[in-house]
């Protein structure tokens, strides 16, 4: 398959090669970024989503009807396409990240997609930026996708955000399944934990964690 994101849980590397293989095709800049992405940030190349989650996401806005979205955490970019694509030519997506390393070869990307028009980056802190947005301001659909430990107060910020019948995705929510391993202590697990907790608890949503990626939470905001 060349360069990929990371693969779903608890997948052989056949099986899913085969669920990749009879899904809709990874085109040439989604492959072409997967690829520099690997190469430039080997280290953080996980981080990114992989191509059955994106087409999910593309998919997910497109039923959803949704037209503006928010994305924290962004990285090289793959997710804000997937998610761009799926909205109408006059729709917006906020981004949200604080690197400027990683959203330069984000930048080259939408444009290369087609969907820079579509998309406003914000450089700092997200919920700084969050909290800044006028207090109408509303969004159809959300993608938390970014440090762990500030789940909870992202879920916070964004939930009263989502309009009745929106949805929230969030990224990473089994942690390779450690989870569930009582001997994972770290702030990283932790944080995870107690976002999943925070997200069943919330009676303003219906929840159900999904085995997509490492994890992938969707919540609809009650009517």
């Amino acid at each position: 398959m060349g360069a990929v994101t990371r693969t779903s849980e608890s997948l052989s590397p056949e099986l899913y090669d085969y669920l990749v293989a009879h899904s809709a095709p990874v085109d040439d800049v989604l492959a072409d970024l997967a690829a520099e992405t690997e190469r430039l940030f080997p280290g953080q190349a996980g981080m990114q989503i992989g191509p059955e989650q994106g087409t999910f996401m593309t998919l997910l806005a497109r039923l959803s009807g949704a037209r503006d979205v928010v994305e924290i955490g962004s990285f090289t970019g793959y997710s804000a396409i997937c998610l761009a694509r799926g909205i109408p030519a006059d729709g917006t997506l906020l981004a949200c990240d604080v690197s400027e390393e990683w959203t330069t070869v984000a930048r080259r990307y939408w444009e290369r997609a087609g969907v820079a028009d579509r998309i406003t980056l914000r450089l700092a802190p997200a919920l700084d930026t969050l909290r800044a947005l006028p207090d109408d301001a509303r969004f159809d659909l959300a993608f938390i996708d970014a440090d762990k430990e500030g789940y909870v107060g992202y879920w916070d910020a964004l939930v009263p955000r989502i309009r009745p019948g929106g949805a929230l995705l969030v990224d990473n929510t089994l942690s390779h399944g450690r989870v569930v391993d009582p001997a994972e202590t770290g702030a990283h697990v932790q944080g995870i934990r107690d976002f999943n907790d925070r997200a069943l608890a919330d009676d303003r949503v219906d929840v159900v964690l999904l085995p997509i990626g490492d994890g992938l939470t969707l919540a609809r905001r009650r009517d």
